[in-house]
């Protein structure tokens, strides 16, 4: 094992624990960024190039028919393939962490449409699912398995808020183990089944996961109703006849206890177990080699890689499977540092510069292997790993446009993340949807006074109804400051002039007529 220190050059704050990678034809997508995506890259989704020990981030788009997809922390994620042998395949997600901290229960479906050198495209659908659907939860995992001649995914696992009815004030957003059901889905006929397993009585989250045919191997976990790390290893069996499907479940021994570890892939039946926690207080710096072969497993102790004086002393750790024997792992940086969220990370190759350039391997296996947030469980339960197949230095579009934070405009002055007026409370880091248009940022309607400026709906005590009619009507807008400003400088109304009688018109003076007798006497008078 060898391990080497790379620089993040743009974004590294993106990176914290509870992300997830994406592999597509070789390539690393970085996903689940913290806070809302901004305009740069509204999708959240991201390239991870790295080339000469340098981390880059080049932002990926999404097709015109793809619905909104958050960015989720924590989420499940492992792939479909249409059979164990398919080279084309598509991810699955499901739940996760908003950056609200809400839990989403919805499942997605993402897969590459379309990829140039500059610009890489995705495709995003949501599924709608019926029967037992799983509550909204995270930190669980899902993994697909293949029995004579079809598939299923399988549910396990995971935490959620606890119910309303059981909240109190101090602990409103406190969180419970998921109850220890597995679900089986059918994404052909959109259908859940779930099942309860007498073996299994405790829910676990941030355990390994991986699937090989029928047989799904769960190892590890914590549990928080017990605050235990599980030392049991599960073998779950699917099989899929023409019937109703048979889910049995075995406890083997040689487990470990072990929560938030990395399971990385590096030959078609073995498997290593990097990191994680053995308590509260305790990293796991030893690693494990992990065989499948004639549905049987064995996990015996491998040689650790030497880790730096930085890895052994941090409280913390976090990371995730970067394919082909390949670990990304991440450290909390110096308080000293510039950039207050800034991370130091590492990669860990588990297999020779060789065994790297043998073709993709393409045996199932998932992994959510992370740890928790520290204000929800135990102080180092904060990272998030996820076993996927991906190489993070593969990429060879020097041009494409790389994602830099600092081009970003500052949102706390522009945007949708103002203060609009004396009374306004929208916050970015508290905010949740108020109106049923909004998805993940506030609604905003533009006043008319004088150059104009924008403000929220909300701030402005905007019913929805009255919101629509704006939107729709082509009207001017005030918000509430300069509606009485805008009333005192309106022109007055035209006010019609009053209408005068008309006046009487002069009466000619009558003139005599005089006859040409007295015309002339008159003259001859005039002149004597």
């Amino acid at each position: 094992m060898s391990l080497q220190m790379i620089s993040a050059v743009s974004n590294s704050s993106l990176l914290q624990p509870g992300f997830s990678l994406l592999n597509f034809d070789g390539h690393v997508f970085f996903f689940g960024q913290k806070g809302w995506p901004k305009r740069s890259c509204p999708t959240g989704v991201f390239l991870l190039d790295i080339k000469q020990n340098e981390l880059k981030m080049k932002p990926a788009a999404f097709s015109k028919d793809s619905c909104y997809l958050p960015p989720l922390r924590y989420p499940a994620i492992c792939t479909l393939r249409s059979d164990a042998g398919a080279d084309e395949y598509q991810y699955i997600i499901h739940g996760g962490k908003t950056p609200n901290n809400e839990l989403s229960d919805k499942i997605y479906f993402m897969s590459l449409v379309s990829k140039t050198s500059k610009k890489i495209t995705f495709q995003c659908l949501e599924k709608d699912l019926g029967g037992d659907v799983p509550e909204a939860r995270y930190g669980h995992t899902i993994n697909v398995v293949h029995s004579r001649g079809k598939s299923m995914s399988v549910l396990f696992g995971g935490r959620t808020y606890t119910p309303l009815a059981q909240r109190t004030t101090e602990k409103w957003n406190s969180v419970v183990d998921c109850l220890p059901s597995v679900f089986l889905i059918d994404f052909e006929f959109g259908c859940c089944t779930s099942y309860v397993l007498p073996e299994l009585q405790d829910g676990l989250s941030f355990h390994v996961s991986v699937a090989r045919d029928d047989t799904i191997y769960i190892l590890g976990g914590h549990s928080l109703q017990n605050n235990t790390r599980s030392p049991n290893l599960y073998k779950l069996k699917i099989d899929l006849p023409l019937g109703s499907p048979a889910v049995t479940c075995t406890i083997l021994p040689g487990g470990i206890s072990v929560s938030s570890a990395i399971v990385t892939q590096i030959s078609d039946t073995e498997f290593v177990l990097v990191g994680g926690y053995h308590s509260d207080s305790q990293k796991r710096l030893a690693c494990h080699t992990i065989v499948l072969e004639d549905s049987k497993i064995e996990i015996v102790e491998s040689v650790s890689p030497e880790w730096t004086p930085d890895i052994k002393h941090c409280r913390m750790w976090f990371g995730c499977d970067m394919g082909k024997g390949s670990v990304l792992l991440g450290i909390p940086g110096a308080n000293k540092q510039i950039i207050p969220d800034a991370n130091y990370f590492y990669i860990l190759r588990c297999k020779g510069t060789d065994e790297d350039k043998e073709e993709e391997l393409i045996t199932q296996n998932c992994s959510q292997t992370s740890s928790e947030d520290p204000g929800d469980s135990a102080p180092l339960e904060d990272s998030e790993e996820f076993c996927f197949s991906a190489e993070a230095n593969s990429f060879d579009a020097d041009d494409a446009d790389t994602y830099n934070e600092d081009d970003e405009e500052d949102e706390s002055e522009t945007g949708y993340w103002i203060t609009c007026c004396a009374s306004c409370n929208i916050d970015i880091n508290t905010w949740v949807p108020f109106y049923s248009t909004e998805l993940n940022k506030p609604a905003m309607i533009l006043c008319s006074s004088g150059a104009g400026h924008w403000v929220h709906a909300q701030c402005m005590d905007l019913s929805e109804t009255i919101l629509l009619r704006l939107s729709e009507a082509n009207v001017k807008y005030f918000c509430n400051k300069h509606v009485d400003l805008n009333k005192g400088l309106q022109t007055p109304q035209k006010v019609g002039c009053l209408k005068k009688p008309p006046m009487k018109p002069l009466r000619k003076k009558k003139t005599m007529k005089l006859s040409t007798s007295t015309k002339k006497s008159f003259l001859r008078r005039l002149f004597e």
